[in-house]
């Protein structure tokens, strides 16, 4: 079951003030019913990334192409997949035992 989905926002105002000093690790948990773990994490990506921590992971050039690739040859499995069943229909329709 998935957690709680958190804004980019509210993330960010936890771990400021955390990084500020203004409140402890364990009050945020208990003020806003999150796990220490979940905090952790959050705390150790905005260490990492800064003010750009939360945001969608900007892919690579090779990545962003291996991801259309995937996506395009999906879409071209699904079209072969619906041309064949639209194909054995037509045939069905259009049998011998079906002239007059």
């Amino acid at each position: 079951m998935p957690g709680r989905p958190f804004s980019r926002e509210f993330k960010l105002t936890v771990v400021r003030q955390l990084a500020s000093g203004e409140k402890r690790p364990a009050q945020v948990c208990r003020e806003h019913n999150l796990s220490q773990s979940m905090v952790s994490r959050w705390r150790q990506e905005y260490e990492a990334r800064g003010e750009e921590s939360f945001s969608a992971k900007q892919l690579s050039e090779s990545e962003a192409m291996a991801a259309k690739i995937a996506e395009l040859e999906r879409f071209c499995g699904q079209l072969a997949w619906e041309n064949g069943v639209l194909k054995k229909t037509l045939a069905k329709q259009k049998s011998p035992s079906d002239m007059p």
